[in-house]
């Protein structure tokens, strides 16, 4: 008989096909990575279904061999949540599943204004689906091409369109998930009104992996804009930006998007070959794009007319792709220009300090005592920032993220905005929820995945034994 490894994998084999079980270490490498380079994880095979079915299939062999499950769509995430542990677990296998052929996206509900699609379905094409009948996918990230539907509910990503859609959890209607044990809950309607029990779609948004499989997602459409323009403003402050997202609405214009960049940002995509947005330079750029009735173009010119501390601007219609491109190409050019893997924490703050949280963290570099350069961008409307660090010595990334959570957390924000808490974040949850809170929903995974095998680690930290979960479930 073969060991018990060699028996799931060759369960695997004949759920999804032999080409679709990955086990040689070289097929694997690239799965086991995630592209910012800083997390690495170790598993014994990767499995590629294309069905719910066969996700259940294989989720209920990986229950019955107790193997530890991670689940993986474009792996576009920052805080290692979509790679396995580093380190393997005697006696229990690690397998991740990759969601990279389950890309099927449903004919358009053009009455219903909404779309189901399988997990892997990245958001570009999601969105390109949506607009061949004149509709559009609220969710909008930089990364597009390569984020998945199963990514972003997971994750409960923002973006870009969230000052003007909300976030993801916002935008599920329906979904489909295989829980622990290798059945499928599927809570699928495209219903406005329906009050019946838990909003179950909502506890899985956000929920990282670690409660069940998303393997299919119902999504709310919306109607585009008829007319929209976008600016980009060199301004002197960060009020300046919060002031004209205001000025924009009591003006009756829509604000879709509001993004806040720095000089320094700025210089550094010029450098890597993207042309200024605009032709003076400022401390601080803010994009905003807008919509609304009669003459937008008009409506944002005096905008930017009135507005006080504006050095220069420039103003296109949508969608801008030039003015955005100042934007969207900070994060590949961030990751060209550092020595060391970037140090990339996604945070929020309240929008009154934003001000004060974008001083004190771009001192970061100046009151370390090595090597650091803070690139800071990120949507001005909801006060989520993007803080990069450049040039950080692997052995000092913790000092660094704790330096920066402690800014954030003495300015009443969240260590986590958009991204989740992943394998990165663990350590410091306790800064932004109570052990009544964290106790809550450890009972929940417990209730959900009693073994403990979906994403170990990630959410909570070192897995806790099965036993031990069981019991944070008990009724004392």
């Amino acid at each position: 008989m073969g060991s018990p490894d060699d028996t799931l994998l060759t369960t695997l084999r004949t759920v999804v096909g032999d080409a679709n079980v990955l086990a040689e270490p070289d097929a694997m490498a690239g799965y086991l990575v995630d592209w910012t380079g800083r997390h690495r994880g170790a598993a014994d095979a990767v499995v590629r279904p294309r069905t719910t079915d066969e996700v259940s299939q294989v989720v209920r062999a990986c229950a019955d061999s107790r193997a530890r499950i991670c689940v993986q769509g474009g792996n576009t995430g920052l805080v290692g949540g979509s790679v396995p542990p580093s380190e393997k677990d005697p006696g229990r296998p690690t397998i991740l599943v990759s969601t990279a052929r389950m890309t099927d996206i449903d004919e358009v509900d053009t009455v219903g204004r909404c779309v189901g699609a399988q997990a892997g379905a990245t958001v570009d094409a999601i969105d390109a689906r949506a607009g061949r009948v004149g509709l559009a996918f609220p969710i909008d990230l930089a990364s597009r091409e390569s984020a998945t539907a199963g990514g972003v509910v997971s994750t409960n990503a923002g973006g870009t369109r969230m000052i003007r859609r909300g976030n993801t959890r916002s935008q599920i209607l329906g979904l489909e998930a295989v829980l622990a044990d290798g059945r499928i809950l599927r809570r699928w309607t495209s219903l406005v009104k329906d009050n019946v029990g838990y909003d179950l779609p909502g506890l899985l948004a956000g929920s990282e992996g670690t409660l069940a499989v998303v393997t299919r997602v119902l999504f709310r459409l919306v109607v585009p804009p008829s007319s929209a323009m976008v600016a980009v403003a060199a301004i002197e402050h960060v009020e300046t930006a919060v002031a004209l997202i205001g000025a924009a609405s009591a003006r009756g214009l829509t604000v879709e998007a509001a993004e806040l960049m720095t000089e320094a940002g700025i210089a550094l995509v010029h450098e890597h070959g993207q042309r200024r947005p605009t032709a003076e330079p400022g401390p601080f750029y803010v994009l905003l794009e807008v919509s609304g009735p009669g003459d937008v173009e008009a409506a944002t010119a005096e905008l930017l007319s009135d507005a006080e501390g504006l050095i220069d601007a420039a103003l296109e219609p949508a969608p801008a792709r030039a003015l955005w491109g100042a934007r969207e190409s900070h994060t590949e050019s961030i990751a060209r220009s550092s020595a060391t893997p970037v140090v990339k924490l996604d945070i929020s703050v309240p929008i009154r300090a934003l001000p004060e949280a974008f001083a004190e963290l771009a001192a970061v570099g100046e009151v370390s005592d090595f090597p650091c350069r803070p690139i800071l961008f990120g949507h001005v409307g909801d006060g989520n920032i993007h803080v990069n660090l450049l040039d950080v010595p692997v052995e000092r990334a913790d000092d660094v993220t704790a330096r920066v959570f402690g800014i954030v957390t003495a300015n009443g924000g969240s260590i986590s905005a958009e991204h989740g808490i992943g394998r990165a974040k663990t350590a410091w949850t306790h800064l932004g929820r109570s052990d009544v809170d964290l106790d809550t929903m450890r009972a929940i995974k417990a209730a959900l995945d009693p073994q403990g095998l979906l994403n170990p680690g990630v959410l909570f930290g070192r897995p806790r034994h099965p036993v031990l979960l069981r019991r944070c479930s008990e009724t004392p």
